[in-house]
């Protein structure tokens, strides 16, 4: 299946999430083609799509990731109308993407990486290091949870889920003492000035692809894919290639406290990666280097490497 270019007449559909920041990056891609095509904005349609991760009716605010399972919750209605007809393009946050796509999509067009380090905001406190024994942290990240506890287990967890808003709000209704935010969603909705300070990957690996939008498409739609490889970066590809075969390699979801970096340097692509146990009592980090083609297969290696050193149970929910 292919597709005409885009004109006012015939638009070429971004389908997105519709929280501020979800459609700030489909903002973002459409900014992006228009100036790579000389395109005007009429020659494209930002259609909001619904997905069960944000759906307050599906899935109550204070339910963690882990009950319900991470395969999907945020991209898959929008696959589904991407493989039906009813978009051209899906636009996601990368962190959210599960490491394999429906058969007949295709993601291979990512935007230069933002920030990838986490953000700490607080209505009182000044860092992390601030904080005292008992005070409380609100997060839905099982990531960041276990890095904590296994830096500060003297702090209370809590669960902190919704959109940039709505956990700030959270926190200025007093629920929680701080949460971490995304430093590259924050500079994507002009709001940086909201982070206390941005945390060094050094104190606290990020996410797998944090900070990275991709641009899934139809594999048979070659006039898209023509289109989107005019905005495709490859840098950032490569990064990703290292921390998503990673991610793959250890089977990873929201479900699993796992982190990961791919940094370029000189021509190699230097990959760290670290897994956690739920509760935060134990990390184990590996980190290794290889040239930028081998990316991939450098994400397998450190995987298999993570894995041979991970006990039986490594990832098993323990109560807290």
């Amino acid at each position: 299946m292919t597709r005409a270019r885009p004109t006012p007449a015939q638009p070429l559909r971004i389908g997105t999430r519709g929280s501020p920041l979800a459609l700030a990056q489909a903002h973002e891609t459409r900014a992006r083609l228009m100036a790579a095509h000389d395109l005007p904005e009429a020659a494209f349609e930002i259609v909001v799509i619904k997905v069960m991760g944000d759906d307050r009716h599906m899935v109550a605010a204070d339910t963690p990731l882990k009950e319900i399972g991470n395969k999907g919750l945020f991209t898959r209605e929008i696959e589904e109308a991407l493989i039906d007809g009813g978009i051209d393009i899906a636009v996601h946050s990368m962190k959210d993407m599960p490491t394999e796509q429906p058969a007949g999509l295709i993601l291979d067009c990512y935007l230069p990486r933002e920030d990838v380090r986490d953000a700490f905001v607080s209505p009182h406190a000044a860092g992390l290091k601030a904080l005292a024994p008992g005070q409380v942290v609100g997060t839905s990240s099982l990531r960041r949870r276990a890095q904590l506890l296994n830096r500060r287990p003297d702090l209370k967890v809590v669960e902190f889920r919704g959109n940039v808003q709505t956990r700030l709000r959270k926190l200025e209704e007093g629920l929680a003492d701080c949460t971490f935010l995304a430093m590259a969603g924050l500079n994507r909705l002009g709001m940086a000035g909201v982070a206390r300070g941005a945390i060094d990957p050094e104190e606290m690996l990020p996410a797998i692809a944090q900070g990275c939008i991709g641009i899934e498409r139809r594999a048979a739609d070659t006039a898209t894919a023509e289109l989107l490889a005019a905005i495709h970066h490859g840098d950032t590809g490569v990064r990703l290639a290292a921390e998503r075969t990673l991610l793959a390699t250890l089977d990873g979801s929201c479900e699993t406290p796992i982190a990961g970096l791919a940094v370029l340097e000189g021509g190699e692509v230097w990959l760290r990666g670290e897994i956690l146990r739920p509760d935060g009592s134990e990390a184990i980090a590996e980190e290794g280097r290889a040239p930028c083609a081998d990316a991939a297969a450098l994400g397998e290696e450190l995987g298999r490497r993570l894995l041979a050193r991970a006990p039986a149970g490594f990832f098993d929910w323990r109560a807290a």
